[in-house]
């Protein structure tokens, strides 16, 4: 990743309670550590509650409420996982639309884990290759997507992973594809 630099790339965070600490937090530091602007933005007020794989973990603070949030306003977006999170952000339909402007516009999308369910529900998962938890692969499939269990998948302007466990892998796979985005950005 040392190569990689999305030096001044605004990469917004959708979020709300629930999502899985690790796959905001990793993430969001590799991305701040190679020089992105991240911003966590969510439909609730002033923070956020994340879970800890096993019980509730910390809260951070929003950056800025979805309802002031404009997709133009950002170069990518990374939706963490957790199950509550996405679960309950897909029928959020300010929330489902902000995940399909970035697809509309072709910018680069991030999923982790279950956050694979709001690209569902804004229906961009037909005809591209994906991965996910577990649970959400029969999800993907239903929505048309070419399922597979990697570590991180990279199918246009999208990467997937599956776990945290995989995060070192989604952090390379992220880097690599948001700073071909800054490099396209600054040929244009």
């Amino acid at each position: 990743m040392a190569n990689e630099t999305v030096q001044g790339l605004k990469v917004a965070i959708l979020v709300t309670d629930g999502f899985e600490e690790v796959e905001l937090t990793e993430p969001r530091k590799a991305l701040d550590q190679a020089g992105a602007d991240t911003r966590v933005v969510s439909p609730k007020g002033d923070e956020v509650r994340g879970w800890n794989f096993t019980d509730w973990g910390q809260t951070l603070p929003v950056d800025l409420k979805l309802e002031e949030a404009r997709s133009e306003d950002f170069d990518a977006l990374l939706l963490p996982g957790g199950v509550i999170n996405p679960d309950k952000l897909r029928i959020i339909p300010a929330a489902v639309a902000f995940v399909k402007a970035f697809f509309d516009a072709a910018k680069p999308v991030a999923a982790i884990c279950h956050g694979p369910w709001t690209i569902i529900e804004a229906d961009k998962a037909r005809g591209r290759r994906m991965t996910s938890w577990p649970s959400v692969r029969a999800d993907l499939r239903n929505a048309g997507a070419d399922v597979v269990d990697q570590e991180a998948v990279v199918d246009g302007n999208l990467v997937t992973s599956r776990m945290p466990d995989d995060i070192p892998a989604f952090n390379r796979e992220m880097i690599k594809l948001f700073a071909g985005a800054r490099r396209q950005r600054q040929a244009a």
